[in-house]
Parts: structure tokens; C-alpha cells; sequence
């Protein structure tokens, strides 16, 4: 009886994770969505198996994610601008929720749309993204200039539901819009009408007001590189920038992503517990593990707010909740265990984070660290000589899969890269910001040292990838392969 009982899926165990995975990777390569009722009840189905039937406990779970799934890409589909609204202007107002992504004759970013009776009843609360370009007769830049991150404004625009090219290898703007809930794309019509309602306010005017620091502070090409691992602010990249990194191997690196999150929570939780082997009367109180667990998280949310709850930031403060969470209940946690309730967490938090590359490559990259690498007490570096392989290897597929190429110089640059940029540029950069956030101009001197020591690195990367053999792209291959 005890080995039948432990031969069952736990309810939040590996094989009930990957079943509500697969019934929602099955939801999404449907070409059409079953009705809303249908799905509806098929979720009510599939948690009550999942929950209370142990020997249904995976078809309930694959039942489930296949519901939960396909109600959120109705719902994001049926979110949408209807096409009868496609053909005329349309005047909306509603408060930039992006940094500015400025090129020389245009500026786009994203609007959420107010909620009121004076919107469009299709876009009230949605989001909305924006072009606003210059008059190209004018020799001087527009009014757009005046544009700035949480301000209030309202335009006259021409929008439509977002669409995209099919080419084979190219971008998908409609999986990436459907993936960040935007109901309509378009462009600002009558520019010297738009009006400005409100003052700058929230987390992006704070981070766009950083970021103007920054360049204002280093007066180096490098400031750049600083506002992106510092904010995730990468607007000021080249695409011979990009060109570099992706040759290299590092643009998982560049801008705030979820390993410096979970760089950031380690080291909050390294703090909280030396703070409390200080003062050894605080235990008495509250336990050690407990602190170290939830300044972990509150350094990761903070974090995530500084780059402003992007979608990998997210699943990271996520996966350390659940960490946290097992912390205060005092629960014992494996590897193995906090991946599937991370997966868990995800999925039931936003199931459309599949349409990310970003969603595969940071849980396969997890379990096949897990799956390899499980033999304890290796040597510092050899440990991260063999993570480095392995991840290279492991993620080799997935890497081909998801962008069409392989970067054969990325092994050997994130070797340095990994180190250098986590352990010293990265710190730097976000001791500057939080010095900045008290006193204006006391960061400055932290962010010309990052960029000092990122100068000291890019030279070599971007001579590794000028290598003829740095980046290989290769053809689409069948289904099959």
C-alpha cells in the first residue's frame, strides 16, 4: 500500500508539471479555439481530477493547462480592435507605460489606454503600441521630443488589431503581441494636436529619469551597455551592437534578465542572514532562514520593478516565491521540486509566457543543469566549467530551434562574460542606481566605473565575434528533425 501510494504523482510534483505543460503547449498549436463555455467547463473538469483524483491526478492536470491556456489566448484574441474600428481615427487617451524606444524620424511605445466613457469601448484599460513620427519636410525634430515615460496624453491615431509578416525565420509581431496582451497597433495622426494631460509618473518615469542620469554621467559609448544592465533600458543599442552579442553568445546577458535577479535575491538573502548572525536576540523572534528566504524575494521584486516587471524578471521573482513560500511553511525544498512549482506558478500566472523564447530556455536551461549535474562537493571552478559545457550543449537544440542559429564563440565569451559582467559590471551598476535613488548625482561615480570594466571586455568580445566561424546560421529544418 505505502509503494502504491508513492509511486502516485504528488499534486505540484515533476510529472503533474509537465502534464499541465504539454495540455497547454496543446492548447496553443490549435488553429482555431474551442468555445469559451467548452473550455470553461473543461477547466472545471480538469482541476477537479487534478486535485482530488489521484489516479487522474496527469490527464487532469494536461486537461487543465489545455483549458487554462486556451481561455487566456481567447481572451487576449477577443481583447483585440475589432476590424470595423480599422478604418477611421480613433481618439485615445491614456498614460505611456514604456520607456521610449526614440529612432531619428519616429518614437514608439506602448499605451495603456484609460478606462473611462471618453475611450473606445474596444481599447478601455488595454494596451495599445505607438508610433509617432516626424514630419520628414522638417529639418528639426518634432514635438515628439516631448514624449516621456508615465506621462498622460491624448492622440488622434489610425489603429488596427496587430498583424505581421509569416516569412519563415522571421520575427513574429503577432505571437509577440498576442504573448504581451497588446489589443491594437498604430500610428499618431495629427501630431501637433496630440495633448499632454498629465505629468510624468510611476516606475517607468523613475526609470527614464535614471537612465538620462546615467548618459549624463558617463560620457563614454559605453553608457549605453550601462542603462541596459542597469534598467533593461536597450533602446540606445545599435544593431551592430546586437549583431555582436548574438555572434558572441551574450544577449542573455545584456540586459536585465533572470540571472541577474537571481543574483540580486542571493546576495539580499546572503545580507538578511548576516544581519541576523549579528544581532543572534533578532532569532528569537523570527528564524534566520525565514529572513534570508523573504529578503531574497524583496530584493527580486525590487529588481523586477527596476526593470519594469518584464516578463523574465517575472518568472524569476516567481520561482524564488515559491522557494520562500516553502521556507515559511518549513518545508524541505529540492531542486526538482522548486522547478515544478516554479512551473506551476508560471503557467497559472500567465500560460501565454509559452510564446516566449525566453519561457524554454530558462526552464530547460534549469532541469538540464538539474539532470547533469548532480554529483555535490566539485571544486568552484570546475563546477562552473562544467555547467558552462553542459548548458552549451544542452541548449544547443532549443537555441537552433527558437532563432535559426548557433553561436559556436558563446561557450568560450561566456566563460569571461558570466563572471565579469554578473559579479562586477552588474553590481556596479546597480550600486549606482540605488545611490542615485537616494541622492541625485551620488551614482555617478559607480556607473563610470562599470563602464570602465565593461570597456575593458568588449574590445575582445567584439573581435571573437568577427570570427568566420562565431555565429552559424542554419536552414529551417522539418518537423521531424
Amino acid at each position: 500500500m505505502e509503494q502504491d501510494r508513492a509511486s502516485r504523482p504528488s499534486a505540484f510534483g515533476m510529472a503533474t508539471a509537465v502534464s499541465l505543460l504539454a495540455g497547454a503547449c496543446a492548447a496553443l498549436l490549435l488553429p482555431v479555439m474551442p468555445a469559451t463555455w467548452l473550455l470553461t467547463i473543461a477547466l472545471a473538469t480538469g482541476v477537479g481530477c487534478w486535485w482530488r483524483r489521484m489516479r487522474l491526478r496527469l490527464p487532469g492536470a494536461a486537461l487543465a493547462g489545455f483549458a487554462w491556456a486556451g481561455l487566456h489566448a481567447s481572451w487576449a484574441l477577443g481583447a483585440q480592435l475589432p476590424p470595423s474600428f480599422e478604418s477611421r481615427d480613433l481618439e485615445v487617451s491614456g498614460r505611456i507605460s514604456s520607456l521610449l524606444h526614440a529612432d531619428e524620424r519616429r518614437t514608439r511605445f506602448l499605451l495603456r489606454v484609460d478606462d473611462d466613457r471618453h475611450s473606445p469601448v474596444p481599447l478601455r484599460g488595454k494596451l495599445v503600441q505607438l508610433a509617432w513620427y516626424d514630419d520628414y519636410s522638417a529639418l528639426l525634430p518634432g514635438p515628439r521630443t516631448r514624449l516621456q515615460a508615465g506621462a498622460r496624453w491624448r492622440f488622434r491615431a489610425k489603429l488596427r488589431a496587430p498583424r505581421g509578416l509569416s516569412n519563415p525565420g522571421g520575427f513574429d509581431s503577432e505571437r509577440h503581441a498576442l504573448g504581451q496582451r497588446i489589443a491594437a497597433t498604430g500610428y499618431i495622426r495629427d501630431p501637433g494636436a496630440a495633448t499632454r494631460l498629465a505629468a510624468p509618473a510611476g516606475i517607468n518615469a523613475w526609470r527614464e529619469r535614471i537612465s538620462t542620469r546615467i548618459e549624463s554621467s558617463v560620457p563614454v559609448s559605453s553608457s549605453r551597455f550601462v542603462r541596459a544592465l542597469a534598467l533593461g533600458d536597450t533602446q540606445a543599442l545599435t544593431e551592430r551592437d546586437w549583431e555582436t552579442l548574438r555572434a558572441a553568445g551574450l544577449t542573455h546577458l545584456i540586459a536585465i534578465s533572470g540571472f541577474h535577479v537571481g543574483l540580486v535575491a542571493g546576495f539580499m538573502a546572503l545580507l538578511g542572514s548576516t544581519a541576523w548572525r549579528c544581532f543572534p536576540s533578532l532569532a528569537l523572534r523570527v528564524p534566520r532562514p525565514q529572513v534570508a528566504a523573504a529578503a531574497a524575494l524583496l530584493g527580486a521584486m525590487g529588481y523586477a520593478a527596476v526593470a519594469g516587471f518584464a516578463l523574465p524578471t517575472v518568472r524569476t521573482v516567481l520561482m524564488i516565491g515559491v522557494v520562500v513560500l516553502a521556507r515559511a511553511v518549513r518545508r524541505p525544498v529540492r531542486v526538482a521540486d522548486s522547478l515544478s512549482w516554479a512551473l506551476v506558478a508560471v503557467l497559472g500566472f500567465d500560460p501565454l509566457s509559452l510564446l516566449a523564447p525566453g519561457f524554454w530556455l530558462s526552464f530547460a536551461g534549469v532541469a538540464w543543469l538539474m539532470w547533469c549535474l548532480q554529483a555535490p562537493g566539485q571544486a568552484p571552478l570546475r563546477a562552473f566549467l562544467s555547467a558552462q559545457g553542459v548548458a552549451t550543449l544542452g541548449l544547443l537544440p532549443l537555441t537552433v530551434i527558437l532563432f535559426g542559429q548557433a553561436s559556436v564563440a558563446g561557450p568560450v565569451a561566456n566563460l569571461i562574460a558570466i563572471p565579469w559582467w554578473s559579479l562586477v559590471v552588474v553590481p556596479l551598476c546597480l550600486v549606482g542606481t540605488a545611490l542615485e535613488a537616494v541622492h541625485e548625482g551620488a551614482g555617478a561615480w559607480s556607473w563610470q566605473a562599470a563602464a570602465w570594466c565593461f570597456d575593458l571586455s568588449w574590445p575582445w568580445f567584439e573581435w571573437l565575434a568577427r570570427q568566420r566561424f562565431a555565429l552559424w546560421w542554419l536552414p529551417e529544418a522539418r518537423w521531424f528533425a
